[in-house]
């Protein structure tokens, strides 16, 4: 029996070594992978995507690791686009400080959103949600501000730092990247702090975590905002990249399409919801041609990733090879 023990200590371990340099390998491939991308792929399809990327890591760091659905993500999106283009547009902020004033605009309704969905779960979490995103849909609609149906349209890039003009293809692309692998090492760094523990075990059993002493709701409410807030840096960069912000970014669909990123690519995984953007948004670009027939195929396109992949392209990839993604 000792002998198997201790035969069995350097496989675990060996494991466990594994384990823990696959994040980091996965990390630096998808650097390299970003770095020489521009060179054979259209570049503003991958500034795109990686607006997506960052905002289906946001809404996986809600679903993933605590366990609450939100139906309504869409809301922090498409009102942070708005004000990131509103700001840039007609008061003349700089791209920097457009940006900051979405995030803050994400972060400010993910408080007010937050306290009241917070106190319910499943279900209910999630139609509150829902409910308090088609309400601030309706208001976009009517607003002056917003633009209405037309949207804001043309919205400058400005110089970022007043001296990087983002005009430029590749500063641009640059700055994309910059923001989008800031948001996912944050991201990063929050699901392996002590607190990302806390999240996970009130994921997996809140009554237990409640029996610890933790309040719960003050951590869920936590995380939200800062899901919240992490959705509206994406929609602030997305609304200076594709220069446009639309009744698109906040309506229900939207929130439904960052549902499909996650479990595409994989909940629970970290890896999982870029590569989920990039398949959805790829089939979204090449797929338009076929008219109004892109929403059976992407409606068929995700039926046989659920049931061919039941934990995600990357869940499956990190199963098959015995690896954390």
């Amino acid at each position: 029996m000792e002998q198997r023990t201790e035969a069995a200590a350097p496989v675990a371990s060996a494991a466990h070594s594994s384990r823990n340099w696959s994040e980091p390998l996965a990390f630096v491939i998808m650097v390299a992978l970003l770095a020489i991308a521009p060179k054979a792929i259209y570049p503003m399809f991958i500034m795109q995507a990686l607006c997506f990327a960052l905002f289906a890591c946001a809404f996986n760091l809600l679903i993933g690791y605590v366990g609450l659905l939100s139906f309504g993500h869409a809301l922090y999106f498409g009102w942070a686009s708005y004000l990131a283009a509103h700001s840039a547009k007609v008061w003349g902020f700089p791209p920097e400080l457009a940006v900051l004033t979405g995030t803050l605009t994400a972060c400010l309704l993910g408080i007010v959103a937050g306290a009241l969905a917070i106190r319910r779960q499943g279900i209910y979490f999630a139609m509150i949600t829902l409910a308090l995103a088609q309400m601030m849909f309706f208001f976009a609609l009517q607003a002056k501000f917003t633009g209405g149906e037309d949207g804001i349209q043309a919205v400058p890039r400005g110089k970022l730092f007043g001296s990087i003009d983002l005009a430029d293809p590749t500063n641009m692309y640059i700055t994309t990247v910059a923001v989008f692998l800031f948001g996912f090492l944050l991201i990063y760094r929050i699901i392996h702090s002590p607190f990302g523990e806390v999240l996970k075990g009130i994921r997996e059993n809140e009554a237990r975590a409640i029996s610890l002493g933790y309040k719960t709701d003050r951590y869920k409410l936590m995380a939200f905002v800062l899901s919240a807030t992490l959705a509206g840096l994406a929609g602030s960069t997305k609304a200076i990249v594709l220069q446009i912000a639309s009744l698109t970014d906040v309506d229900w669909p939207m929130s439904g399409e960052v549902v499909l990123m996650a479990l595409v690519g994989g909940l629970g995984t970290v890896f999982g919801p870029v590569a989920g953007a990039f398949i959805v948004v790829a089939m979204q670009n090449y797929l338009a041609q076929v008219g109004q027939w892109v929403t059976v195929i992407q409606g068929v396109i995700f039926v046989v990733c659920v049931l061919a992949f039941r934990r995600g392209v990357i869940g499956e990839i990190a199963h098959y090879l015995k690896i954390k993604l």
